[in-house]
């Protein structure tokens, strides 16, 4: 088989609408555009937005908040999530992700005090809560500031 011999399936390629190639093509003279007006027009038409002069929406809604772009987004995980693991195993950002208990990282982990943990864990994280703190640490658990 050679590259010029190759053809689409029977049927699955459609030709393109010849447009404004004279009456007999179903679609000549005004090229299904209609009879004037601004959208007849080579490059006719208005802008994605515009409501004819009309006050836009994007105009009447008042501007509000703000975003900071420092700000810093944690992949967030609850105390109970962490039963998962054997007593004594190490887990940090990586461990949760491989276990897909956390599915993106972010800029690091957070780990909250949702819920109960039974298992004596050294856990490594960015930022604690204070009750998850608690938890770990009353479990016989090791925390550790990343």
């Amino acid at each position: 088989m050679k590259l010029h011999e190759l053809s689409p399936a029977e049927g699955s390629a459609k030709a393109a609408w010849r447009k404004g190639r004279g009456p007999g093509s179903g679609n000549g003279k005004t090229a299904g555009k209609g009879h004037k007006g601004q959208n007849a027009r080579s490059g006719g038409g208005v802008r994605p937005g515009f409501e004819g002069g009309q006050i836009p929406l994007y105009r009447k809604l008042p501007k509000r908040g703000f975003t900071n772009r420092f700000a810093k987004t944690y992949a967030i995980v609850n105390v109970e999530a962490l039963n998962a693991f054997e007593d004594g195993s190490v887990i940090d950002l990586d461990t949760l992700l491989a276990k897909r208990i956390v599915r993106t990282a972010e800029d690091g982990l957070k780990v909250l005090g949702n819920g109960e943990i039974t298992k004596k864990l050294t856990v490594k994280a960015a930022v604690f809560s204070a009750t998850a703190k608690e938890k770990i640490e009353a479990a016989g658990g090791k925390i550790e500031v990343v």
